[in-house]
């Protein structure tokens, strides 16, 4: 199905622009080395990230963190994903990414989102197919539920000297709520039609040979490094106890102290907003420290055992992502986008949807970066406070950038047909519009 709607977006492009002059073409030419070069240097940063945040969770693997996890949440995983064992190391990234985007790190969720998927392919029968858990996967990462609303969203407001940043928190919640739950059962009800079955195995088939060599060169460093180490004396042993338990009271204590100036100035509420919002992320790594401290695992050995595997992954994903960010720039620039607008707009005037807003909702689910873009035009046109910025910031917040995370996951497992992973992700995205409008005009009016 991706196969598909490239096409369309790639040719409709190239037409619309020809229909419109010779100048429209010429804009249309000049995006797509503007967007493959901008792609590759997205894929530059996106590698530094996911060296550093999978080195991270190779720490806490390698200390024995999946199989505590794998023992707390069993009732929960064995229902959403029984073909995946509850000890392998998918269900552990799956469960980091979205624990991730839950608090809104995004940035740390997508490389246990690729290592995920990564590790999937391993328990994939179908060459080249998707499995079950995978599009499961895909539809829950899509429409993540967000229990902290996005923090770049929150910064652009502030930046546009908005009275309160954070307005957007609930709609987004109850968006992303709508979205995910709409996501999956939307894969349960796709699921059972024949159209999505998966299709046979292919002798030869690229992708998979792909996908296994990327497996072999995970395999190499899958045992823990730390493995083998002589037995610690007793004095060492409570001394390394002393550290980490030392450590964890300073951080708890600097917390506290961070908390209860917020809650003088600014009332509970805001000190409870703020402090997650500031130490979520320096908590998460603080803890995975001191949990592969504890467990005796040489901690910088195992990131750099990490960092390996993400190179592996980064690799594979590169043409997935300059070829989708192509032709959506190429859309773009073409004004096949803004001929869309036009279109719908007598529709979606008629349920309360502003046609300002309309640009951020067809950008959204194509580019994050060109969603972001959006947001700042219509901001500064319209105001952050006005119901128009506050309707943009949430649909910002209600959903993921689909083609993005489907051609880089899919890319990242060697996966070709994503069988119904498109239509479920999209239904969430529907989902978390309609819930973003209806929740922006139950808060907002």
């Amino acid at each position: 199905m991706l196969n598909a709607i490239w096409l369309v977006i790639a040719t409709s492009a190239i037409l619309v622009a020809a229909w419109q002059g010779p100048e429209q073409l010429t804009a249309v030419a000049e995006s797509i080395f503007v967007n493959a070069k901008s792609s590759v240097q997205l894929v530059i940063g996106l590698v530094g990230v996911m060296v550093f945040f999978l080195g991270l969770m190779r720490v806490v693997f390698d200390a024995g963190l999946r199989d505590v996890i794998a023992r707390t949440l069993t009732p929960i995983t064995r229902r959403l994903f029984p073909e995946v064992p509850s000890d392998h190391p998918a269900m552990s990234a799956m469960i980091m990414n979205m624990a991730s985007n839950a608090l809104g790190m995004a940035n740390a969720a997508t490389p246990f989102g690729l290592k995920a998927m990564n590790e999937l392919a391993k328990l994939n029968r179908h060459s080249g197919s998707a499995s079950n858990a995978m599009v499961l996967f895909l539809a829950i990462n899509a429409s993540a539920v967000t229990i902290l609303p996005p923090l770049g969203t929150v910064g652009v407001r502030a930046a546009a000297n908005s009275a309160d940043p954070w307005a957007i928190w609930m709609p987004t919640l109850f968006a992303t709520i709508c979205s995910t739950t709409t996501a999956v059962l939307a894969y349960y009800a796709l699921g059972r039609l024949p159209l999505f079955r998966h299709r046979p195995e292919l002798p030869g088939d690229p992708t998979a040979q792909a996908a296994q060599g990327n497996d072999a060169e995970v395999e190499e460093t899958s045992e823990p490094v730390s493995a083998g180490l002589p037995p610690e004396s007793p004095g060492r042993a409570n001394l390394r106890r002393f550290a980490v338990l030392g450590s964890a009271l300073f951080v708890v204590v600097l917390v506290g102290l961070s908390f209860a100036e917020l809650f003088q100035s600014e009332g509970f509420f805001v000190a409870i907003r703020e402090t997650l919002r500031v130490w979520a992320l320096p908590i998460l790594l603080m803890a995975a420290l001191l949990y592969g401290f504890a467990k005796r695992v040489r901690i910088y050995d195992s990131m750099v055992a990490g960092g390996r595997d993400a190179l592996s992954v980064a690799t594979t994903i590169v043409p997935y992502l300059v070829i989708i960010l192509v032709a959506v720039g190429m859309f773009r620039a073409s004004g096949a986008l803004d001929f869309v607008i036009g279109f719908i707009d007598p529709i979606t005037s008629l349920i309360g949807v502003p046609a300002e807003v309309l640009p951020m909702a067809l950008i959204r689910p194509l580019s994050g970066s060109g969603a972001f873009g959006v947001m700042g035009d219509i901001l500064n046109a319209h105001g952050p406070d006005s119901f128009i910025g506050l309707l943009t910031c949430t649909l910002m917040g209600s959903t993921e950038t689909t083609f993005y995370v489907l051609a880089v996951y899919l890319g990242a497992a060697g996966v070709v047909d994503g069988r119904h992973a498109l239509f479920a992700c999209l239904a969430g995205d529907t989902a978390g519009f309609f819930a973003a409008v209806a929740a922006c005009h139950f808060f907002f009016g």
